[in-house]
């Protein structure tokens, strides 16, 4: 099976879980506060890897027209129910984002490319896609690119199986984080974590100026289940406070996603 049997599978069988992840998580009201400041009623959206439709429906709901591309059928399905369900009108069509541009017509006001940089290992299929993307950007338009942080993966096992460092078959996986380079390999499915350090040299190889390179969770991930849990008041005082720190440099590691935002020229 090749990877993107692997992952396409891996979607398939687990779509709740995928919807659920993000719901009231620092990662996607974060992220939603950085797409406000670019994405407005009425703009033409294209949601590459846009899974169950999370960021999708968020955006039909403010009134965006869009189209959400991902790998999974049951993706696919399930977003077309739920913005039935909600009374939302959002397009979502199957295809591999490497060829995005062979399955939609733009151009578009604003792209999201948040999934499949998690699980194109090689960097030639990474390239691909993100140039697919953009000939589907209008020229000035927004790109939104999500990475998995290398950190991550450290970020996980701190949180929710701390004994990870003692298993002979991660010894691979934490050895690279301790060389700060990136990993491509089986993780909860074929993923891809990349190095912070490598995210601008990356992107600096597209036509696109650099608006923005955050950590997606901002410092939040961590100690993510004490803060939501808090009153809505000390939330969103932590969520403001992520925000301001979510550009730091320094602090990057803290975050498990990565995004950069750009402007296509």
């Amino acid at each position: 099976m090749d990877v993107a049997e692997t992952v396409r599978s891996y979607y398939d069988a687990s779509v709740e879980t995928e919807w659920e992840r993000i719901d009231n998580r620092p990662e996607f009201l974060i992220t939603c506060r950085y797409i406000t400041r670019y994405v407005k009623p009425g703009d033409r959206v294209l949601d590459i890897g846009g899974g169950p439709g999370r960021y999708s429906l968020w955006l039909a709901g403010m009134g965006c027209d869009v189209t959400l591309l991902d790998l999974s059928p049951e993706n696919v399905r399930f977003a077309k129910n739920k913005a039935k369900e909600a009374g939302l009108s959002i397009q979502a069509v199957q295809g591999d984002a490497r060829r995005a541009d062979q399955v939609v017509e733009g151009p578009f006001d604003h792209v999201l490319l948040m999934g499949p940089l998690y699980h194109l290992l090689e960097e030639c299929d990474r390239v691909q896609a993100v140039e697919a993307s953009l000939r589907l950007l209008q020229p000035g338009g927004t790109h939104f690119a999500s990475f998995i942080s290398l950190f991550a993966g450290m970020v996980y096992a701190m949180k929710f199986a701390p004994e990870i460092l003692l298993d002979e078959n991660e010894a691979a996986f934490c050895e690279t984080v301790v060389r700060d380079k990136s990993f491509g390999g089986m993780a909860f499915t074929q993923a891809f974590f990349i190095s912070q350090k490598e995210v601008l040299p990356f992107m600096a190889r597209f036509p696109i100026q650099k608006l923005h390179l955050f950590g997606q969770e901002g410092i939040l991930s961590p100690c993510e289940s004490n803060i939501m849990c808090q009153s809505a008041e000390v939330v969103n005082a932590w969520l403001d406070m992520a925000e301001k720190l979510a550009e730091r440099e320094d602090l990057l590691s803290w975050a498990e996603h990565l995004m950069y935002v750009g402007r296509k020229l």
